[in-house]
């Protein structure tokens, strides 16, 4: 056996060992693609309940930095399924100047008011030994399924504060999970302890107001009640930008966060 086969199998069986397969569940479903956030109804959680909409764009400003490469080598799995070098996706500037996988979301100004909670699971899937999308929300209770659609061992670490943590073994291709956080949380960060580039991060809502960037760097907070609000922009590098927003009724305000570089 190749030395980096040997050495990844030997970390992959010392994590079976320690965590177990309790919570896994395998299955001979088809492959199936996780969903983007962006404008999605999946992504922003239950029906809305109102009629304003707070939309806008998330800009970049100042010159990105190079993007580091991820080396796969020691797991031939992860580095025979990319024909280009694989970067980390830490800061991502789209062609028109936005900025991907920001978590644009109500932070305030929902006090007092209950939503049910959305059943639509939302999919982390991991997919060439990287998490796909890499920034989700969802809603306190929602399920979140967890998909492995690669030819190798991952696990899956995700240590919420407000929440259970969890940390699961999916050693078969198509293996799903499915798991829940039982309070609101921004963000919850998920990792793979056998490949440590990969990462995923959660945002947990009590409510459906929240959007992730995509490859136009726009989102959009469609049906809110009339009020005020603050809407908070995350990025897992650049920090957090707020803004204050009142809308009516009917209502459509655009706003604007700009992220410099570093």
């Amino acid at each position: 056996m190749h030395q980096t086969q040997r050495a990844t199998w030997v970390i992959g069986i010392g994590i079976l060992v320690a965590i177990g397969c309790g919570d896994s569940q395998g299955s001979d479903a088809p492959r199936q693609l996780a969903q983007a956030t962006e404008g999605s109804p999946e992504g922003r959680g239950t029906a809305p309940q109102g009629s304003a909409t707070i939309s806008g764009t998330v800009t970049f400003s100042g010159s990105a930095p190079a993007q580091e490469r991820i080396k796969m080598d020691a797991d031939p799995q992860c580095s025979l399924q990319h024909k280009e070098p694989v970067t980390k996706q830490e800061i991502v500037v789209n062609p028109n100047g936005t900025l991907q996988h920001v978590f644009v979301y109500v932070k305030q100004g929902l006090e007092g008011r209950t939503f049910p909670t959305s059943s639509q699971p939302v999919t982390l899937e991991q997919q060439g030994c990287l998490y796909h999308p890499r920034v989700i929300g969802l809603q306190v209770n929602q399920p979140l399924q967890i998909l492995n659609s690669d030819s190798t061992l991952h696990n899956v670490n995700c240590k919420p504060v407000n929440s259970k943590p969890f940390n699961l073994a999916q050693p078969v291709k198509g293996m799903k999970t499915t798991k829940t956080f039982t309070a609101p949380e921004v963000m919850v960060k998920c990792v793979c302890n056998v490949h440590p580039w990969m990462a995923a991060y959660i945002g947990v809502l009590s409510h459906p107001y929240f959007n992730v960037t995509g490859d136009n760097g726009t989102f959009t907070l469609a049906g809110l009640p009339a009020g005020q609000y603050t809407i908070e922009a995350w990025h897992e590098k650049l920090g957090t930008q707020a803004q204050t927003v009142s809308v009516g009724d009917g209502d459509t305000k655009t706003v604007t966060f700009e992220f410099k570089a570093p």
